[in-house]
């Protein structure tokens, strides 16, 4: 299982190192630029989750991490941008964000923290990453779109806390609340869902 789940770390990483290269090639920016920002993508969460709850920050210690979004980065250098068009890395994304926040949720809840800190550590590794990149790039971030993103990845976390909190095993509830994050994040994909926006009295 340990295995298993740092086999899925990376996959997850190497999906958001994937879009922060991506965005820099948009930007016709050079492989310096397209680097750092696939490896600020792809460890940015889950950096901010360890500082945050007293681990170790993971990618400092794991060989893997670091050459992985360095690796992704020279696969966008070097392969045409039609190869990563839209729907692909939006779903390729969906999946991350709803395995990222299961695999957030799980690791503050082994360092002690409580359950509803715990869901917004999920919350924190499945966005956050991206959400430094679109600063970055000086574009609007996810957090001032209506579009389902943070909630797909907090609705990953709450369920991962409860199974927790019930006793159920690991096994079975990850593997639950990941699909379910997935899920509606591709429903909003799909569907172009988004939550509903403030609106004043006198609009």
């Amino acid at each position: 299982m340990s295995a298993l789940i740092g086999g899925l770390d990376l996959v997850g990483i190497a999906v958001f190192a994937l879009t922060g290269a991506l965005l820099a090639a948009k930007l016709r920016q050079t492989f310096v630029t397209m680097a750092f920002f696939a490896l600020v993508t792809g460890v940015g969460g889950g950096s901010v989750r360890d500082l945050l709850i007293g681990a170790p920050v993971f990618w400092v210690r794991d060989p893997w991490v670091a050459p992985v979004c360095l690796g992704v980065a020279l696969l966008a250098w070097f392969t045409p941008h039609r190869w990563w068009e839209r729907p692909v890395l939006e779903w390729a994304d969906a999946a991350g964000l709803g395995a990222y926040a299961v695999l957030g949720t799980a690791k503050a809840l082994a360092f002690g923290v409580a359950p509803v800190p715990a869901v917004l550590m999920g919350v924190i590794t499945g966005c956050v990453g991206g959400i430094i990149r679109d600063v970055l790039a000086g574009r609007p971030s996810i957090l001032m779109r209506p579009e389902l993103y943070v909630t797909a990845a907090a609705l990953s976390s709450v369920i991962c806390a409860a199974g927790a909190a019930l006793g159920l095993a690991n096994a079975i509830v990850w593997p639950v609340a990941g699909l379910a994050g997935f899920g509606l994040r591709g429903a909003a994909i799909w569907w172009k869902l988004g939550l509903p926006v403030y609106r004043t009295d006198a609009e």
